[in-house]
């Protein structure tokens, strides 16, 4: 029958993780076991426990081969990192010490509220499973050592896995450990997603400055827009290239058109402006004429003007006639218009209005945006 090997691995270290090329380093104690009966020897009574060799060239080892490395080598400082013990029975026992950079395609989604699973594959290289099997050690064939700390993951589990593959060459045997990290928040909150957060409130400020303040509000909206599209620039250089959207690139989107909309917030306001500037001396002429005649002029609360005619000659009772309609049309008057237009009839012009209402709508739109944003994402990080 085939060779059974049994293999069991106990990771040292893990030094980085790298989101633009996708691969993170790993350094472990690699352990196989296997019997050969070529190996078996005489105890003497129990007088010898097992053989240490210091040269494991001299005998057969099983082709293990980490099918998603990168980069590997061996350590031989002072001496070389290796343990070879033979036992009576023909059991061998092969341990050394190796560190690999391995592959770990990544899903970044949900970044920076994802999980990533990176793992370990081990597979034998020429000899099929006719010949060779790898089983994990019974009880606890992976140990993690507790001194381990990632600067912006944190590892969550670890499973173990078989993935024996079929090649046209034959049928090879394989193991598979599978690390779960877990993305740390609290760098991206701080650095990305409050910074972001006070760049949109700031572009808030022009709806608050007079609107004849033309320089203070275009700089102001010209300098957040450019700060918010360098950070955008910044944080995807940090990121591979991808085809799909992440959660990053929603919020910086988001935060951008947010920003940009404040700037065209003030454009609307300054062409209301100008409009009102130049039906200005029309009224104003209408008011000259109309006062020559002898109307009287009433204002309205929109900033309009309109013209009454005096009655030359009042017939009895006329004055209280007179009284009760204008009670009757202001009753109607105020029942027709709703609390909302009847408030912003308050504010003299139009781009006053605009205004007011940009002091509104934005900040409730941005907060119905976090609102939809953290619940959609936070819900799906807990469930994966």
């Amino acid at each position: 029958g085939p060779a059974e090997v049994k293999v069991n691995i106990y990771i040292r270290s893990i030094s980085k993780i790298d989101d633009v090329v996708m691969e993170y380093s790993v350094q472990m104690t690699f352990r196989e076991s296997w019997r050969d009966e070529r190996l078996m020897f005489d105890d003497m009574e129990g007088q010898m426990t097992y053989l240490t060799l210091t040269d494991p060239d001299k005998i057969w080892k099983p082709d293990l081969f980490f099918a998603n490395e990168k980069e590997g080598h061996f350590h031989k400082i002072i001496m070389p990192n290796v343990l070879l013990r033979i036992y009576p029975n023909g059991k061998v026992l092969y341990s050394i010490r190796i560190s690999l950079v391995l592959a770990c395609p990544m899903d970044l989604k949900y970044y920076p509220l994802d999980k990533q699973t990176c793992s370990i594959v081990m597979a034998s290289y020429g000899y099929t499973t006719e010949d060779l099997t790898f089983e994990w050690k019974e009880g606890d064939p992976v140990q993690v050592s507790k001194n381990i700390h990632l600067p912006r993951f944190t590892l969550e589990k670890y499973l173990t896995d078989y993935c024996t593959s079929k090649t046209n060459t034959g049928e090879y045997s394989c193991l598979k450990v599978d690390l779960v990290f877990k993305r740390q928040f609290s760098y991206y909150l701080i650095q990305i997603y409050i910074p972001c957060c006070m760049l949109v409130i700031v572009s808030w400020v022009s709806f608050w400055l007079d609107q004849n303040a033309i320089p203070a509000r275009v700089s102001l909206g010209v300098t957040t827009l450019l700060t918010m599209a360098t950070q955008t620039s910044g944080i995807n250089a940090s990121l591979p290239p991808v085809s799909y959207t992440k959660a990053i690139d929603v919020w910086t989107g988001v935060c951008l058109t947010f920003v940009f909309g404040a700037l065209l917030e003030f454009a609307l306001v300054n062409y209301a402006s100008r409009s009102q500037l130049r039906q200005a001396p029309k009224a104003q002429r209408k008011w000259d004429v109309e006062h020559s005649i002898g109307l009287e002029p009433d204002h309205l609360e929109d900033g309009a003007t309109t013209f009454a005619m005096k009655p030359l000659v009042h017939h009895r009772g006329g004055v209280h006639n007179e009284k009760l309609r204008h009670c009757e049309v202001h009753m109607q008057t105020s029942k027709s218009i709703n609390p909302l237009k009847d408030w912003l009839n308050k504010f003299p012009t139009r781009s006053k209005r605009i205004d007011v209402m940009s002091r509104i709508l934005f900040p409730l739109m941005f907060a119905l945006f976090n609102l939809v944003y953290w619940s959609t994402y936070l819900l799906r990080h807990e469930e994966m």
